[in-house]
């Protein structure tokens, strides 16, 4: 029997599980005030704090780190892989927390967990369906900057697990299937899968906006406000992930806040949290031109797609291209748990992160013969 204790750390809240094989012993998502989190300047300051937190969870679960085999993590914001399974080593934990990075995603946090608990205790550590799974097809990167080219990060891993779940239900393989998954939290992302191959995306820093993410903007009115004097790199980079969307406007990141704001008769509130819904909807139409239109299902999911008043008006949008699944929260726990288990079992091969390195500049090249210099620098240091 195996142990697997899984993690999925996102911006305000710590998410922790642990399973016998495939059964759940227990999980709890740990909360992190405003307050808490306001004594961090930075993500990996919140390391030891977040550490001691689900170590505190699991011994008031009666569960020892000793009897741990495996650890799982969501992961971090590495560079551009594959899906599946990549093994947690040094040089992984070099990259997240590299110095230059402007971006960290708390769930690195839950990769530097697993790595101390595999070097205690010689156990497998590893992530699965990172962040920085990138599948886009070449032509999807092509942008007019030839430096910027596009690349997919977000939420693979429950956009991935809800996208199998709905071919289930609808009695097809998933890779049969053509889905447009819209995962709607903290941050977003909008996933187009086909033959189940992610081959395009719309991130959350290109499109709609989200609760805590800027979303798309004006180029040249960046530049401006970049170069205004006004701010530093770091402001520059927090009002666009971090200090954007909801909070900008709003002084909150709290979706559900935000509703009842607008339930209770604030226009402004209502026009923030309807724009929303209506940016996210305007880039699944984007994504549906690209397959013609021919999408098996349309799914809304994470925490948001819990508010009838976001999936309704998104639903009224983009009903006529293909029907809508409403599947609220996220299947990511299980996904974690399920995907070690395959690893453990020998099922499912765990990749090498030195190697999928190594292979990264292909896997984002976008012509072939193009020079690797077309690559963002941060994708192969």
């Amino acid at each position: 029997m195996e142990r697997i204790l899984v993690m999925n750390l996102g911006s305000t809240s710590s998410k922790i599980a642990v399973y016998d094989d495939d059964k759940e012993l227990f999980s709890q998502t740990l909360r992190h005030s405003k307050e808490e989190m306001s004594a961090f300047d930075d993500v990996l300051e919140q390391f030891d704090f977040r550490k001691e937190k689900i170590y505190e969870a699991l011994a008031q679960n009666d569960i020892s780190l000793e009897s741990i085999t495996c650890a799982c993590s969501r992961g971090g914001n590495i560079l551009a892989c594959p899906h599946g399974a990549i093994g947690v080593d040094q040089a992984m934990i070099d990259y997240l927390t590299r110095p230059e990075d402007s971006a960290r995603h708390a769930s690195l946090l839950g990769s530097m967990v697993a790595f101390d608990l595999a070097k205690e205790f010689g156990i497998p550590a590893l992530i699965y369906d990172a962040i920085g799974t990138d599948e886009k097809q070449p032509i999807a990167r092509v942008s007019g900057v030839p430096e910027l080219p596009h690349f997919t990060v977000g939420h693979t891993l429950n956009t991935r697990a809800m996208g199998i779940k709905c071919a289930e239900k609808l009695g097809k393989k998933f890779d049969e299937c053509t889905f447009i998954v819209a995962h709607l939290g903290g941050g977003s992302s909008i996933r187009l899968y086909k033959n189940g191959v992610n081959i395009d995306s719309v991130n959350d820093d290109e499109g709609n906006f989200s609760p805590e993410r800027g979303g798309g903007v004006s180029a040249k009115a960046l530049i401006d406000m970049c170069f205004s004097g006004k701010y530093s790199y770091k402001e520059m980079a927090r009002k666009i992930h971090g200090n954007g969307g909801f909070k900008a406007h709003l002084n909150t990141s709290d979706a559900l806040e935000v509703e009842n704001m607008a339930l209770a008769g604030d226009e402004y509130a209502k026009m923030i949290y309807d724009a929303m819904s209506y940016n996210v909807a305007k880039d699944i139409g984007k994504l549906a031109v690209v397959v013609g239109g021919k999408v098996d299902r349309i799914i809304i999911t994470g925490g948001i797609a819990y508010s009838e008043m976001v999936t309704d008006l998104i639903t009224e949008m983009v009903g006529f291209i293909a029907p809508v699944e409403v599947m609220p929260g996220e299947y990511e726990m299980e996904a974690l748990a399920a995907g070690a288990l395959r690893v453990l079992k020998g099922e499912e091969e765990m990749q090498d992160f030195g190697k999928i390195a190594a292979e990264s500049v292909e896997r984002l090249r976008i012509i072939p013969g193009l020079e690797p210099g077309t690559v963002p620098k941060k994708y192969f240091e």
